[in-house]
């Protein structure tokens, strides 16, 4: 059976910073072959014309697709399973496919629909990631302009859920496995770290929190969580059920380089008990807050070469092929973080 192509849903109110965000990360896709789905609705629909307008190498016009009918945790059976199903069906799927959910939808809905058995064997939920307004959150408010949210909640005749906002931001942390505290340039040093620690104390375990400016995260930071939210639902908990929609008029579209992002390579020699070493890259992962780390090991006496994979805390190792007769026999990782981490202290743990 083939692999199950990964889906993002991204998450958070009108004028977070999700379309920018999911610009950039079209503009810093590698090659990776990425189609959106998008909750427009109404006369705030601007994100599919600014993102089919994008000029963006390698996005063309039929991988962003419009849902317009209202809501999307309101119409999931009508308007999205279908048109996920579209976009599953074509001759060359996507490799990976990222859904921005308008600002008043509740993320839960969204998940539990891949299980529906029209799609669960061929989809699966990569991560839910939440971006919220750190200036606005920081002041107490849950959006830059709750007027704006408003008028977007009274536009949307499929709006079955009156949820108010506050509700609405625990659903979007609960449901989350990223939150991106956006417009974190606008907050002073420790106001971002006090609203990056509250977020974590609000939020599950494994849960990354990450501050960006403009939306500018690493696609390896986005994509390839690896979750598989819809088996995850109990996790998920809701606040209360009813909700709806959401844009960003984020046009001013500056290029950042990734300064508050930092990535580096770790060799040390051959390992001797691969399970052994899995926990030992665990341990130093949670004590250093490193968001990504990937490599390969090689193990005493095995002939094949062990790839790891870290999502968090989270490590993945599987023996993918034999080393090659030229090959040096050594462990190679890189490491991804936030700008800060210790270097020379993560290089001596895993070389311990």
């Amino acid at each position: 059976m083939p692999a199950k192509i990964p889906a993002t849903v991204v998450t958070g109110f009108l004028g977070a910073g999700k379309t920018t965000l999911i610009r950039h990360m079209l503009e810093n896709a590698n090659g990776k072959r990425i189609a959106l789905i998008i909750n427009e609705f109404g006369d705030l629909g601007v994100d599919g014309g600014i993102l089919k307008g994008c000029g963006i190498e390698g996005c063309a016009e039929d991988d962003v697709m419009e849902l317009s009918n209202g809501c999307i945790c309101c119409t999931v059976a009508e308007d999205f399973v279908p048109t996920l199903e579209k976009l599953l069906d074509r001759e060359n799927a996507p490799d990976h496919i990222v859904i921005e959910t308008s600002g008043l939808a509740l993320p839960q809905p969204l998940v539990r629909a891949f299980n529906w058995p029209e799609i669960s064997t061929r989809v699966t939920v990569d991560g839910v990631v939440t971006v919220v307004d750190g200036k606005a959150v920081s002041e107490g408010r849950f959006a830059h302009d709750v007027a704006a949210v408003d008028a977007q909640r009274a536009q949307d005749e499929n709006l079955d859920h009156e949820t108010p906002l506050s509700e609405l931001f625990a659903d979007q942390v609960a449901c989350a496995d990223m939150i991106v505290v956006n417009k974190s340039d606008l907050l002073e040093g420790d106001e971002a770290e006090a609203l990056v620690g509250k977020l974590k104390t609000e939020s599950r375990d494994g849960v990354q929190v990450v501050k960006s400016t403009m939306g500018a995260l690493p696609v390896d930071v986005l994509l390839g969580q690896g979750v598989g939210a819809e088996g995850d639902m109990e996790a998920r908990h809701e606040v209360h059920h009813h909700h709806h929609h959401d844009d960003d008029h984020d046009h001013d579209h500056h290029h950042h380089d990734h300064d508050d992002f930092e990535s580096f390579v770790v060799t040390r020699p051959e390992i001797t008990d691969p399970a052994g070493f899995a926990q030992q890259v665990a341990d130093v992962i949670r004590a250093h807050d490193i968001l990504r780390l990937k490599g390969f090991a090689a193990v005493s006496g095995k002939p094949m070469r062990l790839t790891l994979q870290a999502v968090g805390p989270r490590v993945d190792s599987y023996f993918d092929r034999p080393f090659a007769g030229d090959e040096a026999r050594e462990t190679r990782l890189v490491v991804i973080g936030q700008s800060g981490l210790d270097r020379a202290a993560i290089e001596a743990a895993l070389s311990a």
